[in-house]
C-alpha cells in the first residue's frame, strides 16, 4: 500500500485536476490510498475533494510541512508520497514509486519537475531547478527533494523526525536527516506537472531571492515569507 499525502489551502481551482490525475494511476485504485490534508480552506476544496479520496480531513500541524506530517500518520501505507493541489502526476507516477522501493534499498524517493504552464521561461525556470537537483544528488551536497513529488519509507519518516513545520527549505532539511537512515535516490524518470503560477503571480526572481533568503535564515525570516501568500 502506498500512500499519497495531498496538502491544500483554497485550491478549488487546481484540486479536482490533482485528483483525477491521482486517480488515473496504471496501478489498481485499491493498491493506493489518497489523503487530503486540508488547511482549513474558506473555498470548496474539502466539498470538491471528498468524492475523489480516501480521507479529507483539516491539519493540525502547522504549515505543509504540519499537512504532510498530519497525513503520514493517518496513512495506512508503508511508502509515504507526497504531491501538490496544484500539480499534476503522469500515469505511471505510483508505478514508479513502487518500483523504486521494490528494488532499490532507500528510505526516500525524489524525482523532477516541468511546468504546466506555457512559456519559455517557465521550461527554463524548471530547466535549472531540474540541473540544481541534479548536481547536488550526483555531488551528494544538496539533496533538492521538492515536496511535490517526493516519497518515503513511513517508518524511517517518522523515525527521522518527519518535516520541520518552517516557512521554506523544509524538503531540503528533511533529506539530510534521512540520508542518515538510509540512501535518498533521485529517479530524474519520476516526473510531476509543476505550477508556475505563483512565479508568474509575485515574479521568479523575487519568488526565488525570497525562498533562499528564508532558507539560509533556518526556514524562518521576518522580512520575508514564502508560504503566507494568497495565489490566484
Amino acid at each position: 500500500m502506498i500512500s499519497v499525502v495531498v496538502p491544500t489551502y483554497n485550491e478549488e481551482q487546481n484540486i479536482e485536476r490533482c485528483l483525477r490525475s491521482l486517480a488515473d494511476q496504471t496501478v489498481p485504485r485499491e493498491t493506493y490510498e489518497i489523503i487530503v490534508v486540508d488547511g482549513n480552506s474558506k473555498d470548496r476544496t474539502r466539498d470538491l475533494a471528498e468524492p475523489m479520496a480516501d480521507r479529507v480531513f483539516i491539519q493540525t500541524g502547522k504549515r505543509v510541512g504540519g499537512a504532510r506530517n498530519d497525513g503520514a500518520m493517518a496513512a495506512s501505507g508503508d511508502i509515504i508520497a507526497t504531491t501538490d493541489a496544484d500539480c499534476i502526476v503522469p500515469p505511471d507516477w505510483v508505478e514508479r514509486i513502487e518500483r523504486n522501493f521494490a528494488e532499490r534499498d532507500i528510505v526516500q524517493l525524489y524525482g523532477t519537475v516541468y511546468p504546466i504552464e506555457e512559456g519559455l521561461r517557465n521550461r527554463l525556470s524548471l530547466l535549472g531547478a531540474n540541473a540544481f537537483s541534479r548536481l547536488g544528488y550526483y555531488t551528494r551536497t544538496i539533496y533538492f527533494t521538492l515536496g511535490c513529488n517526493t516519497a518515503f519509507d513511513r517508518e524511517a519518516f517518522i523515525r527521522a523526525g518527519m518535516y520541520r513545520c518552517i516557512d521554506a527549505g523544509d524538503d531540503l532539511e528533511i533529506a539530510q536527516r534521512m540520508r542518515k537512515l538510509g540512501k535518498v535516490y533521485l529517479d530524474p524518470g519520476l516526473k510531476v506537472g509543476f505550477s508556475m503560477r505563483r512565479y508568474q503571480q509575485f515574479g521568479t526572481i523575487r519568488s526565488l531571492w525570497e525562498w533562499f533568503h528564508i532558507v539560509r535564515s533556518g526556514g524562518e525570516a521576518a522580512d520575508a515569507t514564502y508560504t503566507k501568500r494568497e495565489y490566484r
